[in-house]
């Protein structure tokens, strides 16, 4: 997988603006897990500035965490700006499946324009294919690895996108192809808000790189971060700081010795 380091330094050289509409829970830990990685953070949801913003910003990352009807607005208006401007957008679909609010919203945000990554719990995911996938919060349920594959090679067909079931191994697919990432800790699951920083992430790669290759890079390189800064604590509140610390520090070298990505034949 020599793209991934490649991808990485593409992000360093270009600092792409990555455009967050993103909830309020994680704006100040979205923009600075891009910050680590290299790539340049904005937050901005007013619906009058989001064709300025749009125009200047390499890519857009809506997040449907905390909404309401000003944000349902302008997330669609949004992504119906970047779709004209040809600007890739990750979508996130946080507690789709809890409420008929949040499965709806993101349905439409798939409708209104070309997502060209979705990344998602098992659960959430499940919940927009019309299964009866039960989500508690924003966390996923009774994770599967065979369900998870299946279910992100048949979403990404059902919604022409790339789309990511992330736990405990990830799984991505743009519908003919598929792949696994064993990279991760236990401890993304101790603090909030790791699953928005992964979407956020690959928004940083898909600036740089076409979606299947961008979300591979960028689910790779932030399970390697958060096993290292594993290695240097076993408490969340230090983890969380560590794992900054990792995607700033990660290089081609322990990309090289830590990837754990495959393939998986259909």
């Amino acid at each position: 997988m020599e793209y991934i380091p490649q991808a990485l330094s593409k992000v360093r050289a270009n600092r792409p603006l990555v455009h967050n509409i993103t909830n309020l829970v994680v704006m100040n830990t979205t923009a600075n897990a891009l910050l680590a990685i290299g790539a340049s953070p904005v937050m901005a949801h007013a619906k009058d500035e989001l064709e300025d913003m749009l125009k200047i910003a390499s890519a857009l990352v809506i997040n449907i965490g905390t909404l309401d009807e000003h944000w349902i607005a302008s997330m669609e208006k949004a992504v119906e700006i970047a779709g004209k401007l040809e600007k890739p957008i990750v979508l996130d679909p946080v507690g789709a499946g809890a409420t008929r609010l949040r499965t709806e919203t993101a349905l439409n945000l798939l409708d209104v324009g070309a997502i060209k990554v979705l990344r998602g719990n098992l659960s959430e995911v499940a919940a927009l294919l019309g299964e009866h996938g039960k989500t508690r919060g924003v966390d996923s349920t009774a994770y599967e690895k065979d369900k998870a594959k299946n279910l992100a090679t048949a979403a990404a067909k059902e919604f022409n996108t790339v789309v990511a079931v992330t736990g405990p191994v990830d799984y991505m697919s743009n519908g003919k192809e598929t792949y696994a990432i064993y990279n991760g800790h236990e401890l993304l699951e101790t603090v909030t808000g790791t699953g928005c920083m992964a979407t956020a992430i690959i928004g940083a790669f898909i600036a740089v790189e076409e979606p299947l290759k961008a979300t591979v890079s960028a689910l790779a390189i932030f399970g390697i971060a958060a096993e290292k800064a594993s290695e240097e604590t076993k408490y969340p509140g230090s983890f969380h700081i560590k794992l900054y610390d990792w995607l700033y520090r990660i290089d081609h070298n322990l990309i090289k010795e830590k990837a754990k990505v495959e393939r998986i034949e259909p």
